[in-house]
């Protein structure tokens, strides 16, 4: 039987000589399952480039359908699509520039754990391991970069504590 070619994009496979490979990589078909793969994963502003230059596609505005598919050279966005794309790319490209800005203008964390670490270390080697006081806790709540805060979805173990504290019971029973 032979060895047999399988092409990811097509989903196909083949016997695998030099006439048959050539004539599948050279195909149309091959091109455009290549194109289509490689459109998922396109920037979203890049897309939104080429729908504004494409004119709407008149069989698509009055059908809802096109013959031509994804293949159209004409756009089958509608103006609300258009503007909801155009927003989201805002959207990303503010949290970008946040995101961004919050590194800059903040410690970042590793000098915050480094720092944090010291202070340990200088209060372990003093063998002064009594409770912090109160201020002091504030304080240290304070300094955490706010880096950590804007995480979402933290599990609560890794979650600072309340700016009061845990609340503790004295009547817990276990068991």
């Amino acid at each position: 039987m032979g060895k047999r070619y399988y092409c990811d994009y097509c989903d196909r496979s083949f016997q695998d000589n030099m006439h048959n490979r050539k004539k599948h990589l050279n195909g149309v078909q091959h091109h455009r399952a290549k194109k289509a793969w490689f459109d998922q994963f396109r920037d979203t502003a890049a897309i939104l480039h080429d729908e504004q230059i494409k004119k709407p596609c008149r069989k698509f505005l009055q059908k809802g359908i096109c013959d031509f598919g994804p293949g159209c050279r004409f756009s089958h966005m509608s103006e609300e699509e258009l503007f909801n794309l155009k927003r989201y790319i805002e959207e990303e490209r503010q949290h970008k520039e946040d995101y961004e800005d919050r590194r800059i203008s903040g410690r970042s964390v590793e000098e915050w754990l480094s720092k944090r670490e010291k202070k340990r270390a200088a209060l372990a080697s003093k063998g002064d391991l009594k409770p912090r006081e109160d201020n002091e806790e504030d304080e240290a709540e304070r300094d955490i970069p706010q880096q950590l805060f804007s995480i979402p979805d933290l599990p609560p173990s890794l979650l600072p504590p309340p700016p009061g504290g845990w609340r503790v019971r004295a009547n817990t029973e276990w068991g």
